[in-house]
């Protein structure tokens, strides 16, 4: 594991579009009026303290207007909390070799990092701090939150470089270090993987970690995690080390591998379902910008 302090060396990078990715969430985020409620959105309304009431703007969700208190008052009335400021979120980003995949125009590896980036940067231009772990078969790099310009492009130079990806995911032993090395000054981690990786100890460690930390998870598949295209014929398969060659039914093989994927993904969910963290589910094929944004606004309005 490294502590880093400074860039690294330039390499090969990945086919990011950073500023096009945040100009687009952020844009959203400002139709559904959600910039404003960050530490709602990353905490579900839990422990915020009522402070007064105050007009109703324009700017504000119609679905926070406390309607009891406008009645008395005779005009429309919200409810203003007292938020707690400077949070610290963590981003948990799986950078094994699974996500440099991709059947369409994204690897995994590219929209997660876009993803990251837009979901980052609405959380750091409020001044908050943003830190990051990346791991695979080990946790690699642990950035400790920060807020700031510098912070912010070091990170995403990181992430989109693409020898930083490689190696067998291993969730369990991420989880281990963020139980062991994050302390109670760290509010949120938001956890992005496509976790095609569990175990049967995965379970107990995400719910450590949600019981601890208000927690998300951002499931990120490629459409052939879930699904073969059809091909026509037979297809011969050769195992390179042997040369030894089976004839396998395209039909069969979509079918076996589709069961497959349906049950590692329903596993998955039950997994989730028993923790306390909320869930997300992407495909690298469409936008992340408008299911981010209306899961947030879920959030907010205690949907999830």
């Amino acid at each position: 594991m490294v502590f880093l302090k400074q860039k690294t060396k330039k390499t090969a990078k990945l086919n990011v579009d950073i500023a096009t990715a945040i100009s687009d969430f952020q844009e959203i985020m400002k139709e559904f009026r959600l910039k404003r409620d960050i530490y709602k959105l990353l905490f579900r309304g839990k422990g915020l303290e009522f402070e007064a009431f105050r007009d109703y703007t324009p700017d504000d969700d119609a679905s926070d207007i406390d309607w009891r208190a406008s009645n008395r008052s005779m005009k429309l009335l919200v409810k203003q909390y007292k938020e707690e400021r400077d949070l610290k979120i963590i981003f948990m980003i799986d950078v094994g070799s699974n996500m440099v995949f991709g059947s369409g125009d994204k690897l995994k590896c590219e929209f997660n990092t876009e993803l990251v980036a837009a979901f980052a940067k609405v959380i750091m231009d409020i001044n908050d701090r943003v830190g990051f772990i990346l791991f695979s078969d080990k946790v690699h790099h642990f950035i400790a939150p920060k807020n700031g310009e510098k912070h912010f492009r070091f990170f995403i130079d990181m992430l989109s470089d693409i020898s930083q990806y490689g190696g067998n995911t291993n969730l369990d032993a991420a989880l281990d270090f963020a139980m062991e090395y994050l302390d109670n000054s760290i509010h949120s981690v938001i956890v992005v993987s496509d976790f095609l990786k569990v175990t049967n100890q995965t379970e107990k460690k995400l719910s450590l970690i949600s019981h601890r930390y208000e927690t998300i998870l951002i499931r990120v598949r490629d459409l052939l995690d879930m699904t073969l295209p059809s091909v026509q014929g037979e297809l011969i398969l050769e195992n390179p080390v042997t040369g030894e060659q089976v004839v396998v039914s395209p039909k069969f093989a979509k079918a076996t591998y589709e069961k497959y994927a349906y049950e590692q993904a329903k596993a998955v969910e039950e997994i989730i379902k028993r923790t306390e963290a909320d869930s997300l589910d992407l495909v690298t094929n469409k936008s992340f910008a408008v299911p981010l944004a209306l899961f947030l606004k879920r959030r907010v309005e205690g949907g999830l």
